[in-house]
């Protein structure tokens, strides 16, 4: 059974888009900020207390999503141990940051690119993406987010992005693209479709993991 609240730890960009992004799926959503003195708030203790008497923890879900990923790890061990049945989401930045969240208790990672922010809201935004995110945090599946850098662009012939059936030919879904002069784009924006892909293009893409490693050992040749 899917929960009825969602709780969403860190007051930043991330936070205001999952929130946009998930309005109509529960019956209430907040959101906490770290540090200062209103019911809203909160401290990185043991004492969830205040917490608790708001909502059924037992029927809610955390989102994990403080910018300081070392802040973000403390924030999830110290719900897991609050709340053994709570379903916790932790924005997870590198390899490195998700194999620390899973063993701190998180139930799903929300990876993001680490060079900006912008890529997981403009992808959030798309309404085939936010249906991909509902498969990712609520249903049992294998579907993950994952960056994958281009090693082998000579693979695509000289094709532009939106040229190639990403699903039939490699069983993924390209989101956006990441130039080796670090500027994002979204699949489907102009300078994207008109992008000739090159060495060193990262692609963040959506798809089930046996998929995403045959594309990543496609890509590096």
């Amino acid at each position: 059974m899917k929960p009825k609240n969602a709780l969403i730890f860190g007051y930043n960009d991330y936070a205001t888009e999952i929130e946009k992004n998930i309005q109509n799926e529960y019956d209430s959503i907040e959101i906490f900020k770290l540090g200062g003195d209103d019911e809203n708030s909160f401290d990185l203790s043991d004492n969830w207390d205040y917490i608790s008497q708001r909502f059924e923890m037992s029927n809610s879900i955390a989102f994990c999503v403080i910018d300081n990923m070392a802040e973000n790890v403390f924030l999830t061990i110290s719900l897991r141990e609050a709340f053994e049945d709570l379903v916790i989401v932790a924005l997870a930045e590198d390899d490195e940051s998700s194999s620390k969240l899973k063993l701190a208790g998180a139930t799903k990672l929300l990876p993001t690119v680490q060079t900006t922010a912008n890529v997981i809201y403009e992808i959030l935004e798309k309404s085939v993406v936010t249906k991909v995110l509902h498969h990712i945090l609520y249903e049992e599946g294998s579907l993950q987010i994952s960056e994958i850098k281009i090693s082998n662009p000579s693979v695509f012939n000289g094709k532009y992005p939106t040229d190639i059936e990403w699903s039939r030919n490699h069983g993924i879904l390209v989101l956006s693209i990441m130039s080796k002069d670090n500027v994002n784009e979204f699949i489907y924006s102009s300078k994207a479709k008109h992008h000739e892909i090159q060495k060193d293009d990262v692609f963040i893409v959506v798809g089930y993991k046996q998929d995403i490693g045959d594309f990543k050992r496609l890509m590096d040749g």
